[in-house]
C-alpha cells in the first residue's frame, strides 16, 4: 500500500505504511512513515522520525530524530532535530503548517493548531504556540542563569547532609 516512485533511496530498517514517495527521495536508517504520508520529490525523512498524515514538500528535510504528524511541510524547510509537532490535545488532532523555506531548529515543540509562514525561523528550543508570520524569528526559551560556586556548596551540603 505504499507507492515509491523512481530513484528513491529506502535505508536500512525503514517502517513504510500507505506513503506515497516521489523521486528523489531519501528515507532513514529507522524512518517511519504512518498511513496519509507523502513525500514530494527530493524530500528527506532522516534518522528516526517518524511521519502521520503529513506533506513533505519538494526538496524539504527532517533529518533526525522528529515526529511530524498531521502537518503540511512546504518545499526546502527544514525541521531541526528533535522537532515534534504537538498535533493531539487528549480530545482531537490539529494541524501544523510549516511554509516554504522555513527553518524549525533543534529541540522545538510546535503546538497545534499553529501555522509558520514562509521563510519563517524558529530559533531552537522554542515552544511555538502562536502563528509565527512569514520571515519572522519565533524564540520562547527562559534566558540562561548560571550561578557561580554552585557545584561546590552542593557538594558540601550533601556531605553534610549524609552525616
Amino acid at each position: 500500500d505504499t507507492n515509491l516512485a523512481d530513484n528513491v533511496r529506502v535505508q536500512p530498517y525503514c517502517v513504510l505504511e500507505s506513503t506515497v514517495v516521489a523521486s528523489s527521495c531519501n528515507l532513514g536508517p529507522f524512518a517511519h512513515t504512518r498511513p496519509g504520508t507523502v513525500l514530494e520529490e527530493g524530500a528527506k525523512v532522516g534518522n528516526f522520525v517518524e511521519t502521520k498524515k503529513t506533506t513533505i514538500g519538494k526538496g524539504a528535510k527532517a533529518s533526525h530524530l522528529s515526529y511530524i504528524g498531521d502537518a503540511t511541510v512546504g518545499a526546502k524547510a527544514n525541521i531541526g532535530a528533535g522537532t515534534i509537532t504537538c498535533n493531539y490535545d487528549g480530545y482531537r488532532k490539529f494541524p501544523t503548517h510549516i511554509g516554504e523555506g522555513a527553518f524549525i531548529g533543534s529541540d522545538t515543540q510546535l503546538v497545534a493548531p499553529v501555522n509558520v509562514g514562509d521563510h519563517a525561523v524558529v530559533a531552537a528550543g522554542t515552544t511555538v504556540t502562536k502563528d509565527v508570520p512569514a520571515g519572522a524569528l519565533a524564540v520562547s526559551r527562559v534566558e540562561q542563569a548560571n550561578r557561580p560556586g554552585y557545584s561546590e556548596a552542593k557538594r558540601r551540603r550533601m556531605e553534610r547532609d549524609k552525616k
